[in-house]
């Protein structure tokens, strides 16, 4: 299993040791899942960590060294994924899980992203981390 994680993820995961979005690279790590980002989002991750809770860096860099770096998104892809009502600044993000063919996209952003939770674009999921977590211990189950 494959999950893209949008920056407010990474975010997340590096501000608190004890939430959902921590919980997912344990979790990953444990199921064999990969996780995977973008660039774009990690620059956006680190951006908001520094003007937010620069005493998290340090969990942060541990983070993005954990991660599957996603390439650029070509142009045909981000065509296609700005038909998703997404708000110009998160199209890389669909564009990016949709070009690394991520099971999942993870992301907290329910206010741009809410109303897509649960659907599939191009075979990439949306869903919030509490729902991501439960799809990895699924897996681990399975």
């Amino acid at each position: 299993m494959l999950l893209f994680l949008d920056a407010n993820v990474l975010f997340a995961a590096a501000y608190s040791a004890e939430g959902n979005a921590r919980a997912i690279f344990q979790l990953a790590a444990i199921c064999g899942a990969t996780v995977a980002s973008s660039t774009f989002a990690v620059e956006e991750a680190a951006r908001n960590l520094r003007l937010k809770a620069p005493s998290a860096e340090i969990d942060f860099m541990r983070l993005v060294e954990r991660i599957e770096w996603a390439g650029g998104p070509d142009r045909r892809t981000l065509e296609r994924a700005s038909k998703h009502a997404l708000p110009e600044k998160d199209v890389p993000i669909l564009a990016a899980a949709i070009s690394i063919r991520a099971n999942l996209l993870v992301t907290g952003d329910r206010r741009h992203f809410g109303p897509l939770f649960g659907k599939k674009f191009e075979g990439v999921e949306i869903l919030p981390p509490a729902q991501a977590l439960l799809r990895l211990l699924r897996r681990r189950g399975a």
